[in-house]
């Protein structure tokens, strides 16, 4: 019989005892009560095994690297089945920060001055008890670059160094310009177009660790951001693959899927909120060359680009601008091994704009395409408190590099 066939079996005998054992058929006058709630269930449950649990689209056009995820990473070839009460990207996308735990991570800080005199914030988890890798020196290092206004203090970002240092890894977050805690020493925040600062933290870390084996992972904008870099560096970095989480490919699309009234209700004018409020700690620095009245007035993400980043970073317009920051139109540069993983049911990041043609003319770059799990949610489980399947994703995908990495080009 087929898989599904055995599935149905299951999920429906084993409904019906629970059922038998729990509700009394006088409670409902009749049997008809049961039945009807058996029905449904076993309804509910084919939708969700026929149309809801699926497994990934794995993009690569390299066959090597399909063989070497499929052998060292296998979480991207096996169903992913999104918690069966809250499956709908958006529901994910909302539910994630108030669902998933906050593991405890100790930091520690520290502050970098950039050419233009200003400033950046890193947080280090040195992972000193380490027993895999007791030599800092040859400790493998992953550089974390948090969402748009995210910090290393993100549940997303604490589940991954948690991952890590149960492999004995050591990590190092790069909060952007001005929304960690450290002040503004110029008028300048960042945008995930400009891959100054991005470039300035990796050389550095490189040059503390430089026989450490170093690997970064980006999330949403942190994820765009670092795909701009390395699209910009090709085979001129130190790192030696990337993991990409949830990346708006194509800014246009994203702004414009954001700006639908639901999405702008649930998502778009919070996140406008939320970067109106990162920077007016900051006014009396930023007043000197804007008119942060103007700024605070911004009611969607694509307002606040065109009042505030377009202009801070010299771009004659907003699409200017956007058509720099959109990661698409570079990841056929990219030199080093890249996996990305995306839902096509992500508000932020439409489906149609997930660039899998480019993709498939890059043998570096291999695409993960989940039919749920909004933009940064990957929920699994009845109760997904722990694990999230993107956290399965990164644990695997950087354990693959850090120990196999050079069976890539040799299988």
């Amino acid at each position: 019989r087929p898989p599904c066939a055995m599935d149905w079996q299951v999920l429906t005998r084993e409904l019906s005892l629970y059922l038998e054992s729990q509700v009394r058929v006088g409670f409902f006058g009749s049997g008809v009560g049961l039945s009807l709630v058996l029905g449904f269930g076993v309804a509910y449950a084919c939708y969700y095994l026929n149309s809801i649990a699926k497994k990934p689209q794995l993009v690569a056009s390299n066959d090597r690297f399909c063989r070497f995820l499929e052998e060292y990473c296998p979480v991207v070839t096996e169903t992913y089945y999104p918690t069966i009460w809250c499956w709908e990207g958006r529901v994910q996308t909302l539910l994630r920060p108030f669902i998933t735990s906050r593991p405890q991570v100790q930091y520690r800080n520290e502050l970098i001055k950039t050419a233009d005199g200003g400033q950046i914030s890193l947080d280090w988890f040195d992972n000193n008890d380490s027993s895999y890798y007791p030599d800092a020196s040859t400790r493998p290092t992953v550089l974390l670059l948090p969402g748009l206004t995210g910090t290393s203090k993100e549940s997303y970002i604490l589940h991954m160094i948690h991952q890590s240092e149960t492999l004995g890894y050591r990590c190092v977050v790069f909060n952007n310009r001005g929304i960690a805690g450290e002040d503004l020493l110029t008028p300048r925040t960042y945008c995930a177009a400009n891959t100054e600062d991005l470039e300035a933290v990796i050389h550095h870390v490189h040059s503390l660790h430089p026989s450490a084996p170093f690997m970064a992972a980006g999330v949403s904008m942190g994820g765009m951001l670092l795909l701009n870099y390395l699209g910009k560096t090709g085979r001129d970095t130190p790192l030696m693959a990337a993991a990409i989480f949830s990346a708006g490919w194509n800014v246009f699309e994203s702004v414009e899927s954001l700006e639908k009234p639901l999405n702008w209700l649930l998502f778009n004018y919070y996140l406008t909120t939320c970067l109106q409020s990162s920077i007016s700690r900051h006014r009396q620095m930023l007043e000197k060359l804007f008119d942060m009245d103007l700024v605070m007035k911004a009611r969607t993400v694509r307002e606040f680009d065109k009042q505030f980043t377009s202009v801070m970073f010299g771009y004659r317009s907003i699409d200017d601008y956007y058509e720099d920051a959109s990661p698409c139109r570079k990841l056929k540069s990219v030199g080093i091994p890249v996996l990305c993983l995306n839902s096509v049911d992500d508000v932020f990041s439409p489906a149609h704009a997930i660039p899998v043609e480019t993709a498939k003319q890059n043998a570096n770059v291999a695409l993960v395409l989940t039919s749920c799990g909004g933009h940064i949610g990957f929920l699994e489980g009845i109760w997904p408190r722990k694990c999230t399947y993107m956290d399965r994703v990164f644990k695997q995908f950087v354990q693959a590099m850090f120990e196999h990495g050079n069976k890539i080009f040799s299988m």
